[in-house]
């Protein structure tokens, strides 16, 4: 899959790069141990960081990241980011602009005295015909302070123009930094063809590998990772 990003001539040297998501995990995922002490087994057991789905899955895309620092004190947003004027008419100068709360009305996200955030795009996305562009929060990071809406938009087609990443801010009295270079949408190419379901029951055969596999996996650590994951190419270039 090939995904081309493009920004204004201006901003290249200022703008960093989409880059993929495993090159973006959270310093806790990193410090995590593989192992801790559970008083219910009574024994050292594995913690998510032995867990090839959760990793995998935060791995798995790329991530758009903030521009620049952005100082919070308790819902109030500033930031001191020199860039040159893009020569692109109509294209974005700040970091972050908002929603309205009345935009919101009527959500799970809505709160009438909170607009949402709008982290907004410097660089446009493009992908193969017939894939969508998936743009998601960070795979599990409840630590962010914000919490972004997923969204999916077609980027074989909308491709000159910069997406935006609409988002609620969890923490009305953080006061504090949003680092340049925070992750702020995981994304990844989805194809839009609509998959086909299909119903069946276990015959004999799924029967015994079903009981056999469960088996395997409760009594012996690491069978999914020995056995069943896909080993994940690295995208040219990187």
């Amino acid at each position: 899959m090939r995904v081309i990003f493009r920004c204004d001539p201006m901003l290249v040297e200022h703008l960093p790069r989409p880059v993929p998501a495993r090159g973006a995990l959270p310093d806790w995922l990193r410090a995590m141990p593989a192992t801790a002490y559970s008083a219910i087994h009574g024994r050292d057991i594995r913690t998510l960081k032995q867990c090839p789905p959760v990793v995998d899955a935060m791995t798995y895309g790329f991530m758009v990241l903030l521009p620049c620092d952005v100082i919070v004190d308790k819902g109030r947003f500033s930031w001191d980011w020199k860039i040159p004027d893009p020569v692109t008419r109509n294209h974005p100068r700040a970091p972050l602009s908002f929603h309205t709360p009345g935009q919101l009305a009527g959500s799970p996200f809505a709160d009438p005295v909170q607009a949402a955030l709008k982290f907004n795009s410097f660089w446009t996305i493009e992908v193969e015909d017939g894939w969508s562009l998936f743009a998601t929060h960070p795979v599990n990071r409840e630590d962010l302070p914000f919490r972004l809406v997923t969204g999916l938009v077609d980027c074989d087609r909308f491709s000159d123009g910069g997406i935006n990443f609409p988002a609620v801010w969890k923490e009305p009295e953080f006061s504090g930094v949003l680092s340049k270079g925070t992750p702020v949408a995981q994304c990844f190419p989805v194809p839009r063809a609509a998959p086909r379901l299909e119903y069946e029951v276990f015959d004999e055969k799924r029967q015994v590998a079903y009981a056999r596999t469960v088996e395997d996996v409760l009594s012996t650590p690491g069978v999914y990772r020995k056995r069943f994951r896909a080993r994940r190419g690295r995208a040219a270039g990187e």
